[in-house]
């Protein structure tokens, strides 16, 4: 591909990336591949794909924000938790691979899609009735424990955030929206320590994360306006998506 035609695709990708991302998490799973089809090596990449995600995860945090959905008494003591957990996961995932947690991964993934199907009402409405001591101690792990993850591995940090807000008694909307501003925590997080290393492909980031604000912005957007009977289905099409490509990892 020629310049232009690259900076086009990766619009393209990172549009529906950013949609998608912005309601159910896994964005990642359509980003990623479209930057690694231009031919860049798969460092490079990743970090590349985590400069474009954060601005993506910050449109779609400050829109849920501004629409009353994130819970900021919660979310102030988890937020830099959740920043402090990705930058140790990036600086161990240097020194330890990070490709023996894939088995675990998709164990995971396979009971959340399991357990969300099985509880058919489950998400539809609220059950959170604000932070107790009981729930601020465990999202308090929540936040380190998926942070880490996130700079350490990363696929379906979306996913496991969005179910623990919703093990928490958020619905689907309010469970994505807490979700959203943790995982631009993490992410900015991994995006510094990037930077510092020298692997982001600032000319390919910057356009493709453009388009993952406008996509995040529609996606957000669609979340608010249909609630959670447009994001359960989703949720759970994203979930069976990260565990295909997850085992096809595991056997390729």
């Amino acid at each position: 591909m020629d310049d232009i035609t690259t900076i086009i695709f990766l619009i393209c990708g990172g549009f529906i990336s950013g949609f998608v991302d912005s309601i159910a998490g896994g964005g990642g799973i359509i980003s990623l591949p479209v930057i690694l089809l231009t031919g860049m090596n798969p460092v490079a990449a990743l970090a590349t794909n985590k400069m474009a995600a954060v601005m993506g995860s910050f449109t779609s945090a400050v829109t849920f924000i501004r629409n009353g959905k994130v819970d900021i008494s919660l979310i102030k003591y988890l937020f830099p938790l959740s920043l402090a957990g990705s930058l140790a996961g990036v600086l161990v995932v240097r020194l330890i691979p990070a490709d023996f947690l894939r088995p675990l991964v998709v164990i995971l993934l396979v009971l959340i899609t399991i357990y969300t199907l099985c509880r058919k009402n489950w998400g539809q409405s609220a059950t959170y009735h604000g932070t107790t001591k009981k729930i601020l101690i465990s999202s308090i792990f929540v936040a380190l424990i998926i942070g880490f993850y996130d700079g350490f591995f990363g696929p379906g940090t979306g996913s496991f955030l969005m179910f623990a807000f919703l093990c928490m008694g958020l619905d689907f909307v309010g469970a994505a929206a807490n979700a959203r501003v943790l995982n631009f925590a993490s992410n900015f997080s991994a995006v510094v320590a990037f930077a510092y290393l020298g692997q982001i492909y600032f000319h390919y980031a910057i356009p493709m994360g453009l388009a993952m604000v406008i996509g995040a912005y529609c996606g957000t957007k669609a979340a608010l306006s249909h609630g959670a009977a447009y994001v359960k289905p989703l949720f759970v099409l994203m979930t069976v998506l990260l565990i295909g490509k997850q085992v096809w990892d595991l056997f390729k």
